[in-house]
């Protein structure tokens, strides 16, 4: 198969209703499509081909999904979408804990799926850029170079800790950002368990920014709205 200029999305889905309906949506809307109906099959194919991102269901024939996202994080980062009728909080963060960008459960509109690939083909794109370059979303304004933050033309004054915690989720915008990985990211690793002090912190500084751009993904994490989401 030859690669066009279109984005590459390998789908790994053992169901080949879902299959056929992915194949029939994406392809009229500019992406282009490698199939695997198997975890082994799908990490060859990864290989093979390099993605631009993989939609993953996690329930496969020969494999956990779980394992295949940590064998694909070992050497590449490729934007990973989970789709999987596991609708239980724990297994939606232990999917993202172990690199996925995001997660969608069955059943779910294409528009949804839609947006959320181009959320995280953006987010691939400007992790390859400059770290320090400023990030706007709607009137939110971000400056890691002058330490400035903006909101509707207003400086907004932040503690240390609620900027860390910006930081995090400006360089992560428009994907899930787990409790784990906030707090492992600005305490450290053994603060992992401190969610109750994450909370307080987390409210503060939604209530500063705004509540439309900070979003509560309950019982997981938090998501910064990224900045073709507030076209």
């Amino acid at each position: 198969m030859s690669r066009g200029p279109e984005p590459l999305v390998l789908v790994v889905e053992d169901d080949a209703q879902m299959r056929r309906f992915l194949r029939a949506s994406l392809g009229p809307t500019g992406f282009a499509l490698v199939e695997a109906a198997t975890a082994a099959e799908g990490l060859s194919l990864a290989t093979q081909y390099v993605p631009d991102v993989v939609l993953l269901d996690l329930g496969l024939p020969d494999a956990d999904g779980l394992d295949v996202i940590r064998r694909l994080r070992a050497w590449s980062s490729v934007p990973i979408v989970v789709l999987s009728a596991r609708e239980h909080e724990r297994q939606k963060i232990e999917a993202l804990d172990a690199g996925a960008d995001d997660y969608l459960t069955k059943p779910f509109g294409f528009g949804e799926l839609l947006a959320r690939i181009r959320v995280a083909l953006r987010h691939a794109s400007r992790a390859d850029g400059d770290p320090e370059a400023p990030f706007v979303a709607g009137p939110l304004e971000v400056d890691p170079a002058a330490r400035r933050v903006r909101v509707e033309g207003r400086d907004v004054h932040l503690t240390p800790i609620e900027y860390k915690l910006l930081l995090v989720l400006v360089r992560h915008a428009g994907k899930v950002v787990t409790h784990r990985q906030l707090l492992t990211a600005v305490w450290g690793p053994r603060s992992t368990e401190r969610t109750e002090y994450l909370r307080v912190h987390m409210m503060r500084l939604r209530r500063k920014l705004s509540r439309r751009l900070l979003t509560t993904e309950l019982g997981v994490g938090y998501r910064l709205v990224d900045a073709g989401d507030t076209d």
